[in-house]
């Protein structure tokens, strides 16, 4: 996404749309794009920078890590944010800090429950520590019976 700097009025620019996707060279790690980045951010100049937040959002076609199945999901960047000093060209090129912020919230493991749409066919879920505590509790219980039935002679 280039921005223009003549464009940006002093009380800065509200932009929301698509923008081709930025990570088309994933694919040889399993990963592409599934459609355009959308994108919602304000833009401003103070002083000699460039400033812009917003939110980001990119759907990506990921393979599931337990069912091994390709899937679709979001990688949303909720909190994009970048300042950029000013050095002379009338034009900001910010595909590449919105690249790095989709590459950083990409998944390192994902699985295709994760947003709860869908039913992973792949081995059982790790429990929760909640879920093993309490068979653990229960397990503890069950071995103190035993011992308590247990007669020792004097």
């Amino acid at each position: 996404m280039k921005v223009h700097l003549k464009q940006i009025p002093p009380e800065g620019l509200h932009l929301e749309g698509e923008e081709d996707c930025p990570l088309e060279d994933l694919e040889s790690e399993g990963i592409r794009c599934a459609g355009p980045m959308r994108y919602k951010i304000d833009i401003g100049v103070s002083g000699h920078e460039l400033w812009a937040n917003g939110a980001l959002a990119q759907p990506m076609e990921m393979q599931c890590v337990s069912c091994l199945e390709k899937f679709v999901s979001d990688v949303q960047v909720p909190a994009f944010a970048v300042m950029r000093e000013l050095r002379g060209p009338e034009v900001v090129d910010l595909t590449p800090a919105m690249r790095e912020d989709i590459l950083l919230n990409l998944p390192p493991h994902p699985h295709c429950n994760a947003d709860h749409t869908r039913e992973c066919k792949g081995p059982a879920a790790p429990v929760s520590s909640a879920e093993e505590t309490e068979q653990g509790e229960a397990k503890r219980e069950h071995d103190w019976g035993a011992l308590d039935q247990l007669k020792l002679r004097k």
